[in-house]
């Protein structure tokens, strides 16, 4: 009859896990990234299973396949990660991954109150704090800026003036010059449409051959 009741409860943790899993992953899929549906399901599965047979196993050291899980997740979120230009993406990904573990493990050790809640908190934070990212981020920004422009002893001035007349914080960061090309990065702070209009004048300035931030 223990076995039966054992089986029984595996089976409601697997489904739990299931629906953990998809409510993350159904998130992350609305919002088109590359760790969607399918991946939160299989790594929170994948959680609350390892989680199970070490258990299970009931070893010297019960942690030890526990530790291994939140490794391996590491490195599966280090996958995700990538740097475009001068920004870095996909942290907010990683980050998800590394908490449908967590919370698949909790699943795996009964833990069905944190599982639950957790589950109900990362989902507020990825939903309703993504619009309080955007409010925020409208109003202040930071970026990195690196122009390469031709040899012109007029353009930093100019850029300096239409930085303070776009009421823009600015801090240079790195400068290298060839023969004919100086490139500057510039710490650049401010809101979101001085930014977007500080874009608009570098890319109608003729000594500007690039830039990007």
């Amino acid at each position: 009859m223990d076995i039966f009741n054992f089986r029984d409860e595996m089976a409601l943790r697997l489904f739990l896990s299931f629906v953990v899993g998809a409510a993350i992953g159904m998130e992350r899929e609305y919002r088109s990234k590359a760790a969607g549906l399918r991946t939160m399901i299989v790594i929170c599965l994948g959680s609350t299973i390892f989680t199970e047979i070490s258990i299970s196993i009931g070893t010297g050291s019960p942690d030890r396949i526990a530790s291994n899980i939140v490794t391996g997740v590491g490195f599966l979120g280090a996958g995700v990660i990538f740097k475009d230009g001068l920004s870095i993406n996909g942290i907010t990904t990683a980050t998800t991954i590394w908490i449908a573990a967590a919370l698949g493990m909790a699943v795996g050790a009964g833990e069905y109150g944190i599982a639950i809640a957790g589950s109900l908190i990362a989902l507020v934070v990825l939903t309703l704090f993504e619009k309080v990212k955007l409010f925020i981020s409208r109003r202040h920004q930071s970026r990195s800026y690196r122009i390469a422009y031709y040899d012109d002893v007029s353009f930093r001035p100019a850029l300096h003036d239409m930085l303070k007349q776009l009421q823009l914080g600015y801090e240079l960061e790195r400068e290298s010059k060839d023969e004919t090309i100086v490139v500057i990065t510039y710490g650049i702070n401010g809101r979101e449409e001085k930014l977007n209009a500080l874009n608009d004048h570098l890319r109608q300035d003729n000594r500007v051959k690039s830039y990007d931030y």
